[in-house]
């Protein structure tokens, strides 16, 4: 899963994983892997096991970087998610949590970036999706926190479903200083007839310059069974169409994605619905954005820690 010798981790030939999890059940509990038909998750997933599942790459490019995002509403395990990638220079950012809503955030940001591994602290995400309140995005208290989070030059990744975008796409005009990443390209549901609402919203979030989106998560939004390129395909080409392979970053949701058919399959259909770029927009979609996007840099290799620590 290394580039070959002379090609670092960040250079054109490379992908960055913008989006995959990590997970010890010996250490933290996931409660949200009792729901049903996620069984195979049921146990601990590591960056050893991460670099056994992606070894086949991306079109032949190998894997140069990750980025780890949180699964869980607690800074512990965003400690726990920074001192594994201070031990593993596979992890090239993390996308942590902190409480958006508590006055004192600035300073928790602050703390998480003072830890080991805090260096590499790139980004913040709560899961919205969660949120009863539609709007939930738009209320003073997280507008705040998200003031606190941009100050830092962090991004925020926004977990939402397609009845959520709404209120992203207004966050995105009402806030344009504060640089937003969209998750799963916002959970299009793949399982239904229509994706006009999500297709709507969508485009009005991609308005705002300052969005980038993941394509990511489509396969759980399918049938995790019976996907095909072809029904994941109509919501790859809105987003690319949308956003422009400039603002588009590939990511596995690893290893969600084991209960879709794995890393390699995902990487395979990605590697077929992204066919028609030119190979620049292709080095966009799977390196150069989540580069740019994240602030990432080349490390220094490290020999990779044994404890790791952590959904969609």
């Amino acid at each position: 899963m290394a580039p070959d010798a002379g090609a670092g981790p960040l250079a054109p030939g490379v992908v960055v994983d913008a989006h995959h999890h990590l997970w010890d059940l010996a250490v933290r509990d996931q409660g949200w892997l009792a729901e049903p038909g996620l069984e195979v998750l049921r146990r601990s997933f590591s960056t050893a096991d991460l670099r056994v599942d992606a070894a086949g790459g991306v079109l032949g490019r190998p894997v140069g970087g990750t980025v780890v995002v949180q699964c869980l509403p607690s800074t512990g395990e965003t400690e726990e998610l920074l001192a594994t990638a201070a031990g593993d220079d596979l992890v090239l950012g993390v996308v942590g949590w902190a409480d958006l809503t508590a006055p004192g955030v600035g300073d928790e940001l602050d703390r998480l970036a003072a830890l080991p591994g805090g260096d590499l602290l790139v980004g913040v995400r709560h899961l919205v999706q969660g949120e009863a309140d539609p709007r939930w995005l738009l209320r003073d208290d997280v507008r705040r926190g998200l003031d606190e989070v941009a100050a830092r030059g962090l991004r925020y990744d926004v977990l939402v479903r397609p009845h959520q975008l709404a209120a992203a796409a207004e966050l995105a005009r009402l806030a344009p200083h504060v640089p937003l990443v969209l998750d799963h390209a916002g959970k299009p549901a793949l399982r239904e007839t229509s994706l006009g609402g999500w297709e709507r919203d969508l485009r009005a979030l991609a308005a705002s310059e300052q969005v980038h989106c993941k394509l990511s998560g489509l396969v759980s939004e399918a049938d995790p069974q019976h996907w095909d390129d072809e029904v994941l395909r109509p919501a790859a080409e809105v987003v690319l169409d949308a956003f422009g392979p400039a603002r588009v970053a590939f990511g596995s949701d690893w290893p969600v994605c084991v209960a879709a058919g794995g890393w390699a399959r995902w990487a395979a259909a990605a590697g077929r619905l992204l066919a028609g770029l030119s190979p620049g927009e292709l080095d966009d979609v799977l390196r150069a954005t989540a580069v740019r996007t994240y602030g990432l840099r080349a490390r220094t290799p490290t020999t990779p820690t044994t404890a790791e620590v952590p959904c969609s």
